[in-house]
């Protein structure tokens, strides 16, 4: 039988009391685009990818994205399973993953899917091969453009299979899966960040967990804080007011951070309003800018959006944080007038007790004998973005206090 979501389930859920789930990992729903990584169109193949979870559990449940697609998603068989770092699956991890007590379901255009429980003891800071068949063509896949996971496309029904065969291609783009939740063991609460691509780790190692929220999480574990599971919500691209690289921040913060089971702070990191609205006009960055479409927004249209997020966030019962903008000196972005907007508006997000704390991310980058400027130690070459030294110094930046 195909389940279909457009029909209520006949069935008693079989699932604990919702209060008691909490989102442990995550990625922004993005549709494909020239701009971003994308999964060309496919048929009769299974997607395997691996996430690293943060807090863990003893029942897992998947949301499945076709929020972007243009067609109805059918997914024919899915399973998941505890994976090795290098992806193989764990010897007898591998549970099935049902959608209304059926294995299949259609997946309407513009909608999501949640799993039913799955039966699995999923420990703090593990890996799991999620693995999905997908019988149908599909043209048009929910993806998240930066790729920080491991995954691979298989010809046919591979969900079973613990070895990847020989004609696994790697996928360019994570594809489907948006969410891992988990049942804990204890009161559990989940940090959900909002953010563009410094908080979506653009120059830290694909595939290794070091964005500065993957580290993050490691210490929050063995800090044994109740607030364990840390959920990456960053669009390499994204700005809070504007469409561009994902839906405008603030247009998908119900959905990817109120939203978030077991919500319990909200981390607000999104600079690229400033970025984009001051950079200069040339040959060098025409391209990159008409990927970023409206009008420039002043310091306080900044200021207004960040009060609305965190308005929101608090309506919801969330602690609300946020950080100041990195310097960005020496990239193709930067004007002099740009950093003196950066500077107004790292002064109010320091003194202005809007927030419940403040992460103050521009002090750790910034070179001393030039604060304009990330210190060359922690930025990718491009002056933009971190590398894995510099995730690690934001990372260890953070005060765990915040989160007890």
């Amino acid at each position: 039988m195909n389940s279909t979501l457009t029909t209520p389930a006949s069935l008693d859920d079989p699932a604990p009391a919702a209060a008691a789930w909490v989102r442990t990992w995550g990625a922004a729903p993005q549709a494909p685009d020239n701009s971003v990584s994308s999964v060309e169109p496919f048929e009769n193949a299974t997607l395997r990818q691996v996430v690293r979870i943060s807090g863990g559990g003893h029942h897992v449940r998947i949301r499945i994205s076709n929020e972007c697609g243009t067609a109805p998603l059918t997914i024919g068989a899915a399973r998941v399973a505890l994976a090795d770092a290098d992806g193989a699956i764990q010897d007898s991890s591998s549970r099935a993953i049902t959608f209304g007590r059926q294995s299949t379901v259609t997946v309407p255009a513009g909608a999501p899917a949640l799993s039913d429980p799955v039966d699995l003891t999923v420990p703090a800071l593990s890996r799991l091969a999620i693995s999905l068949y997908l019988p149908g063509r599909v043209h048009t896949a929910t993806c998240h453009g930066t790729f920080h996971t491991l995954g691979w496309l298989i010809p046919g029904d591979a969900t079973t299979r613990t070895a990847l065969p020989t004609k696994a291609a790697p996928l360019p783009a994570q594809a489907l899966i948006t969410a891992v939740e988990v049942q804990p063991d204890t009161p559990t609460q989940a940090i959900t960040v909002l953010g563009d691509s410094r908080v979506d780790g653009i120059g830290s190692t694909p595939g290794t967990d070091r964005r500065w929220t993957d580290l993050l999480a490691e210490r929050l574990h063995a800090h044994g804080s109740r607030t364990r599971c840390v959920v990456n919500q960053g669009i390499g691209g994204n700005r809070l007011l504007t469409e561009g690289i994902g839906t405008a921040a603030l247009a998908r913060f119900d959905r990817d951070i109120l939203a978030t089971p077991g919500l319990g702070h909200v981390v607000i990191a999104v600079g690229n309003d400033l970025v984009f609205s001051f950079a200069p006009r040339n040959e060098e960055t025409a391209a990159l800018l008409a990927m970023f479409p409206g009008e420039p927004v002043g310091v306080d249209d900044i200021i207004a959006a960040h009060l609305q997020a965190a308005a929101r966030a608090r309506a919801h019962g969330a602690k609300v944080y946020a950080a100041t903008i990195a310097p960005y000196g020496g990239s193709d972005m930067y004007t002099p007038k740009g950093d003196k907007a950066r500077e107004q508006i790292n002064d109010w997000i320091r003194t202005s007790g809007a927030f419940d704390a403040v992460l103050d991310f521009d002090a750790v980058w910034r070179d001393p004998a030039d604060p304009s400027r990330i210190h060359d130690d922690l930025h990718m070459g491009d002056h933009l973005h971190g590398n894995d030294a510099g995730y690690a110094a934001l990372a260890e930046s953070i005060d765990l206090s915040l989160f007890d």
